[in-house]
């Protein structure tokens, strides 16, 4: 996705997607291998510029996953994760993928008592991964895990020591999703000011600012933007593939590089293969995204649909969908009877309505159409015995 805005210390935002990584590792979902594969060659379709395929240390079938991934050719990049540890790496160069990504914590409170080990065990371990990787011409993005806990000093330390060994960026973790976009913003913002690297910004939803901080990180100079599709992702989730492309188009107004007409088909695909539902009120891609009820709503809808709209539903392979219930007016009514070719007056669509709202209330949803057409026959009756 090319940036156009003056000033900006980048030329191109590149998607990296981990739902076959970081995705996966949800807890209690599990892809299988056909699954992985349809999902790889999804978002390749899509546009995705890297796809972070899984570990394959662990063997058996995450192995066999990357290596049938490998295989078919995509035009994405292909990553694999490993821990700052030379095995790892070499297992990952045997499954053929072009980059690997080498992570070790960086946070004293990880580094105190998750490794039990110190700050220079870090920094050794790290550069011995990276200066393996690159002598066997794989790009490497070193990840420095609990970043957004890491003390800054330290932090550019660890990105200038992995620039020095050859790597070709930093992934930036917001691990726990503690940051918000601002202390985002002027954390990304001092790691550049001291150490020229690309970066990637890689957020969780603890807080429910995955997104949001993605897209700080970004404003500041990082250049590439870890995602999962719906979100996917250990705990409350990572940013979501479809919401920072939409925003990076709508929100700022860059051009995208992704066929966003195919996210409601991906994310319908890996909802079922995690065995996580879509949400209806999921942003970008659930159902109620262009579901207008509201008589202010649908009536500014009905007249333009850009009242309540930003895109048109079709951009995300979504329909619009004026919903008759409780909260209708007499626009939407009116509207609504148009499709089964009745024209109704504004008596007439009063007096329906009056029914229309006894009648959601009571079944406690909207109406479906045939329960509409009921309603309108009930009505006529009353009106020519009157």
């Amino acid at each position: 996705m090319p940036i156009d805005r003056p000033g900006y210390k980048r030329d191109k935002i590149y998607t990296v997607d981990t739902t076959l990584r970081d995705g996966e590792q949800t807890a209690g979902v599990v892809f299988a291998n056909t699954e992985k594969l349809e999902i790889a060659k999804m978002l390749d379709e899509l546009g995705v510029d890297q796809l972070e395929v899984g570990i394959p240390t662990m063997g058996g079938d995450e192995e066999e996953a990357i290596r049938a991934i490998v295989k078919a050719n995509l035009k994405a990049s292909i990553m694999a994760w490993n821990r700052a540890v030379v095995a790892d790496v070499q297992h990952s160069i045997d499954c053929g993928v072009d980059a690997v990504a080498i992570s070790i914590s960086t946070s004293d409170i990880h580094i105190q008592y998750k490794l039990q080990k110190s700050r220079e065990w870090v920094l050794e371990s790290m550069v011995k991964a990276v200066e393996f990787a690159k002598k066997n011409g794989v790009y490497v993005s070193v990840n420095a895990e609990d970043a957004s806990r890491t003390d800054d000093e330290f932090l550019a330390t660890f990105a200038r020591t992995a620039k020095e060994a050859g790597a070709d960026r930093l992934r930036f973790c917001d691990t726990m999703g503690i940051l918000d976009p601002f202390m985002t913003y002027d954390k990304i913002t001092t790691l550049l000011n001291n150490v020229d690297i690309d970066i990637e910004m890689h957020t969780h939803n603890d807080f429910g600012m995955a997104t949001a901080n993605a897209l700080a990180g970004l404003k500041a100079g990082a250049n590439y933007v870890g995602v999962t599709v719906n979100g996917l992702g250990e705990r409350a989730g990572n940013a979501a593939l479809e919401e920072v492309i939409m925003a990076i188009k709508y929100v700022w107004g860059y051009k995208v590089d992704v066929d966003t007409k195919k996210f409601k088909a991906l994310s319908e695909y890996v909802a079922k293969a995690s065995g996580r539902e879509l949400p209806i009120w999921k942003a970008i891609v659930g159902s109620n995204m262009f579901a207008h009820e509201a008589g202010i709503h649908a009536d500014g809808v009905i007249k333009n649909p850009r009242t309540y709209e930003v895109f048109n539903p079709e951009e995300v392979g979504l329909e619009r969908q004026i919903v008759i219930g409780k909260h209708s007016g007499t626009a939407a009514i009116k509207n609504k009877f148009k499709e089964y070719g009745i024209q109704l007056d504004e008596k007439d669509a009063n007096a329906l309505l009056v029914k229309v709202r006894a009648l959601s209330v009571e079944l406690k949803r909207p109406l479906f159409d045939k329960e509409l057409v009921s309603l309108y026959e009930e009505y006529m009756k009353e009106k020519q015995s009157a």
